[in-house]
């Protein structure tokens, strides 16, 4: 009787009738790491998708920032005409641009990550 087995993955598998307590802990461990990276992919999936959801947001603080209406609405401020208790994050122009520039880093850091992964 042949006690080998050919993986799907080509691999030879050599057949016991008793498991080795080192097949089973090993076995143990790659199912923590299938669950642990199972949903940590769902996890990315739903970030991924409320992150694009807001680059319209993104991109229209960006053209808020560089309009005659951020002006305007920065001088309004100046003076004192707007009501006191109304929130301006926006008039800050540290605000919106590190907004700006945490986006792009990123953009940047997720490129990074896919050419780490689609290169291997």
């Amino acid at each position: 009787m042949d006690d080998s087995h050919t993986s799907p993955q080509g691999h030879t598998l050599r057949l016991t009738a008793d498991p080795s307590q080192e097949g089973i802990v090993r076995i143990q461990e790659m199912e923590r790491r299938l669950e642990e990276a199972t949903a940590a992919v769902g996890q990315m999936e739903e970030a991924l998708e409320h992150y694009m959801a807001a680059q319209e947001a993104v991109e229209s603080l960006a053209r808020y920032l560089d309009s005659e209406e951020w002006r305007q609405d920065f001088a309004d401020d100046e003076r004192g005409l707007l009501p006191q208790d109304l929130k301006r994050g926006v008039l800050s122009e540290d605000g919106i641009w590190n907004l700006l520039d945490n986006n792009r880093d990123l953009a940047s850091r997720m490129q990074e990550i896919a050419d780490k992964i689609l290169t291997k």
